[in-house]
């Protein structure tokens, strides 16, 4: 395994900037996820790390070699994509063991790392089949298995999962991380899907149009959210999002744009009557008989929990409750929202006060 790191890297196709100088440290064994909205550069960065884009300028140091110039084959990197890129008249032995074998690895080394890759991977049964005969699980599970039995010093994984279903998401997530706490090799993973990033990654870098906006803990990105971006993508169901003013007294208020008034732990000195949006995750709302008036727009039962939708202060704003809420459409509840996990935004900037 190696470090990575990312120095002021920019890339233009002709007089179109699509990653604007971004800086990442990645260390040795890190489970690193570049997430993002389509297009916001995340998938173009990894391919100049895999050496699959050129780099317009700055570096990137894989174990403490720049490899600008390095060819992709001599980077010791392996990556895994979205569309598994197996071959379909290969078994899936032999797909595993292609790269090996163009190195001109021995028949015994090849029959040793491929067995291993296959026991780790749960495909010793799978391995005298073709692709087309297997699932999609299986089948990025082979892709896995390709990328394991080279070695690398940096697996590279490129939306590996968007090709399958919910229920299979869900188990390949817990099979890349089980994967990664076994082998410890430096990992860096795209994907668009924030619920990935949040349960899979040590470090989350959230990227949008071109930038870095955010790099940390996934806890430490939905619990201190730097700007009004990254408090809107991650989290599902995403942050509620309310605008007005700061009312300044001791203690501080938030008011509305329609008025309501609603609690603030915090504000800073001379920051009366500043334009401000009023973050409250859709959890933090708690049924209260003593809180505000909400009318009921839609009731979305889950099971563990139930997800209301709800007029609030002049707009719709969403809740979810652990208990079960037996509101209908058009009647009310009262709310209310705890000030110590409440964030709060400058209007103009987005930044975090």
């Amino acid at each position: 395994m190696a470090s990575v790191e990312i120095r002021d890297v920019r890339k233009s196709f002709g007089a179109v900037s699509i990653i604007k100088g971004v800086d990442v440290d990645i260390r040795e064994g890190e489970f690193v996820i570049l997430v993002g909205p389509s297009g916001c550069g995340k998938s173009t960065l990894l391919r100049m790390i895999a050496g699959l884009e050129h780099i317009t300028s700055g570096e990137i140091a894989i174990g403490n070699r720049v490899v600008n110039n390095v060819p992709p084959k001599e980077r010791d990197i392996a990556m895994v994509f979205q569309n598994y890129a197996l071959y379909p008249h290969m078994k899936v032995a032999d797909n595993m063991a292609f790269s090996l074998k163009l190195k001109g690895a021995s028949k015994d080394e090849i029959d040793k790392r491929v067995g291993r890759a296959a026991e780790i991977l749960s495909l010793t049964p799978l391995l005298d089949r073709y692709p087309r005969q297997l699932s999609g699980g299986q089948r990025q599970r082979v892709a896995m298995g390709r990328a394991i039995v080279r070695d690398p010093q940096v697996f590279l994984f490129d939306e590996p999962l968007s090709n399958l279903d919910a229920k299979l998401r869900v188990q390949m997530r817990t099979e890349i991380k089980e994967l990664h706490q076994r082998l410890k090799t430096t990992t860096i993973y795209v994907t668009h899907d924030q619920i990935e990033a949040m349960t899979m990654a040590d470090k989350i870098v959230v990227m949008h149009d071109g930038i870095v906006e955010q790099i940390g803990a996934p806890l430490d990105l939905y619990d201190r959210p730097a700007n009004l971006f990254v408090a809107g993508f991650i989290g599902s169901p995403a942050m509620n999002m309310l605008k007005g003013r700061i009312k300044g007294g001791a203690p501080a208020t938030f008011v509305s744009a329609n008025g309501t008034v609603l609690p603030a732990a915090t504000a800073p000195a001379g920051s009366d009557g500043r334009p401000v949006v009023y973050g409250i995750r859709p959890e933090h709302f708690r049924l209260d008989p003593d809180g505000t008036e909400a009318r009921v727009v839609v009731v979305e039962p889950t099971g563990a929990e139930t997800h209301v939708v709800v007029e609030f202060a002049g707009q719709e704003v969403t809740c979810v409750f652990r208990e079960r809420v037996s509101a209908r459409h058009g009647e009310t509840l009262k709310i209310s929202a705890d000030p110590r996990v409440v964030h709060m935004f400058d209007a103009e900037t987005g930044v975090r006060i």
